[in-house]
């Protein structure tokens, strides 16, 4: 059974943790070992998570199976109608369980909660990874592409994809 729940800043060490059982294998056949580490430092760090939490106004969500942590959501919100995931993440090995799809489900909920609809959610995707054709089919559509200098020398290589929600 899974629930979803919001974390605040003081859980911030769960996101870490579930970051570095994640990170890796997402990524280790698109980006290099460098590019890597560098991202997995830049965005989850404890500084930088607190920052996203507090600064930023990212909310955080983690989803447990069984009341085990196995995957996490971020939401920021961009601009009044348009509200963007930055962080969709499960285990690797519980993929096709259904979690992911979970995640967006249970995000969509919260922002009708809490936000007038329509509004937009966007997501940034690794142009090779193989997440966009799961947001694909869940009805994510791509608008875009970025080429985003995040720094030395590295960048994201993204599809920007929208959902419209009525």
């Amino acid at each position: 059974m899974f629930s979803f729940k919001s974390i605040n800043v003081d859980e911030a060490p769960l996101i870490r943790e579930l970051a570095s059982q994640i990170w890796s294998d997402t990524y280790k056949h698109i980006l290099s070992t460098e590019q890597l580490n560098y991202m997995f430092e830049m965005m989850y760090s404890l500084e930088s998570l607190h920052q996203q939490m507090t600064e930023a106004g990212h909310r955080f969500f983690v989803v447990r199976l069984d009341d085990v942590a196995v995957g996490y959501l971020s939401i920021e919100q961009k601009a009044e109608k348009l509200f963007n995931f930055q962080k969709i993440y499960t285990l690797p090995s519980l993929h096709g369980k259904g979690i992911g799809r979970y995640l967006v489900e249970e995000g969509i909920a919260y922002l009708k909660k809490n936000y007038i609809a329509p509004f937009t959610i966007e997501l940034f995707v690794n142009r090779d990874n193989k997440a966009v054709g799961f947001y694909k089919h869940i009805g994510f559509k791509e608008v875009a592409t970025r080429d985003h200098a995040i720094g030395n020398g590295f960048y994201m290589n993204d599809y920007i994809m929208n959902l419209e929600v009525l």
